[in-house]
């Protein structure tokens, strides 16, 4: 049977649901906008921390994507719903823009569901037939967090010998999937914030007296300046756990298994 599809400012997007709501790609956003590839992740990934995972949107790894939408995201594919695709798009404010939001919402998101015409079934057979199908959706629901969770055991072992390479080659690719190598110093700075807040200690304050110590041992400055609050994790057997866990996190959460980091 062909995917049902729905045409937005003469662009036809096909119908995609995830966890029982429609959802869409930020190359949808783009193109039922009229908009430069690019734009719709872009705005996204400069005001991601206004956005809530699993409320308005999801991220399902290449393996997912493939086998859930028939989409190839090598870097992994972010799907928008509707309250994520109303904030994405409060920056949209032409004439154009106004008129394809009013139409993506009322013909896509809040258009009657894709599931099977059940109206002609007598209300016994009804209920049993929505209560199988609410059944499947919560078992592949349960699937798919079993896999997030099997995932983790995947992700590259960060040893006490390689932690520092492995972690930064990790950290490239959290960067990637949000969207290219400069949105590197955003990963490590979340990063950094996390550690400081499970830790309870402040790295930036760590830094400065190493360096006071370093300078009162008549190391030179140059050497001083070239410390980074890694070098400080790497003093605290403590701070590497934390730091080490927070980017097996991170990894899992943008779908980075082991094959895919070393």
């Amino acid at each position: 049977m062909n995917a049902m599809t729905v045409t937005i400012n003469d662009t036809d997007l096909t119908v995609k649901e995830y966890q029982g709501q429609r959802v869409v790609t930020f190359r949808e956003i783009d193109q039922v906008h009229g908009c430069a590839e690019g734009r719709a992740r872009k705005r996204f990934n400069d005001n991601k921390a206004h956005f809530i995972e699993g409320e308005d949107f999801f991220v399902r790894n290449p393996d997912e994507a493939k086998n859930e939408f028939g989409i190839i995201a090598p870097n992994g594919l972010t799907l928008i719903t509707e309250s994520g695709y109303l904030m994405l798009v409060k920056s949209f404010t032409d004439d154009l823009a106004w008129k394809v939001q009013r139409q993506l919402v009322k013909a896509y998101f809040r258009a009657k569901g894709t599931g099977p015409d059940l109206s002609g079934l007598s209300p016994e057979l009804r209920l049993l037939i929505n209560l199988e199908l609410r059944q499947k959706e919560q078992e592949r629901a349960l699937e798919a967090a079993n896999t997030r969770i099997d995932r983790m055991g995947d992700i590259v072992a960060l040893s006490p010998n390689s932690w520092r390479p492995d972690a930064h080659k990790l950290i490239i690719r959290i960067a990637q999937r949000m969207g290219g190598n400069e949105y590197i110093r955003d990963v490590q700075a979340e990063i950094f914030k996390l550690v400081n807040e499970r830790a309870g200690v402040s790295l930036d304050t760590r830094l400065t007296n190493k360096r006071r110590r370093m300078a009162e041992e008549g190391v030179c400055k140059s050497k001083r300046d070239k410390l980074t609050r890694v070098d400080v994790i790497a003093d605290d057997k403590k701070l590497i756990e934390i730091y080490v866990a927070i980017i097996k996190e991170m990894a899992v959460k943008y779908g980075i298994a082991e094959r895919e980091a070393v």
